[in-house]
């Protein structure tokens, strides 16, 4: 074999394992099995349907330009409550726990469905936002931006 036929065959190889590393720790950073509903804040107010939470409770917000997702969880008595996934202790994303809740890659913090701290370093519970039904549509009130 060639030199340069074998570097080139190296190099494809080491790409391919880079490829296998990286796509499961990317995986991590999304919200797995729900759907991300995509919207813009319009008015200090983010607007989606109701009929969204027929299918699951919990469902991810994402704003046009924000960095952090937000969880919006329907309750049994058919409230709402909007969290917003940045960790309260240096501001990473957070994800979806395997049970309820969220956790943060970063350092291991956890916050309930309600965004309570679980498990530190983070002290501070997650912000939490005003929720209102209008119309069969959900509007949550955000007063303070990531």
């Amino acid at each position: 074999m060639e030199r340069r036929a074998f570097l080139k065959s190296s190099c494809n190889a080491c790409l391919l394992v880079a490829a296998g590393y990286i796509a499961p720790q990317r995986a991590g950073c999304s919200a797995p099995g729900y759907a991300i509903f995509k919207t813009e804040i319009l008015n200090k107010k983010i607007s989606m349907p109701v009929g969204l939470f027929q299918t699951n409770p919990i469902q991810m917000v994402r704003p046009k330009g924000w960095y952090y997702d937000i969880a919006v969880q329907q309750k049994p008595d058919n409230t709402y409550t909007a969290i917003l996934l940045q960790c309260t202790h240096q501001a990473n994303q957070l994800i979806p726990a395997a049970k309820n809740g969220y956790t943060c890659s970063l350092h291991g913090s956890q916050f309930d469905e309600n965004g309570l701290v679980r498990k530190g370093p983070a002290s501070k519970p997650l912000q939490q936002y005003k929720t209102s039904v209008e119309n069969n549509n959900l509007i949550i009130e955000i007063v303070k931006t990531p």
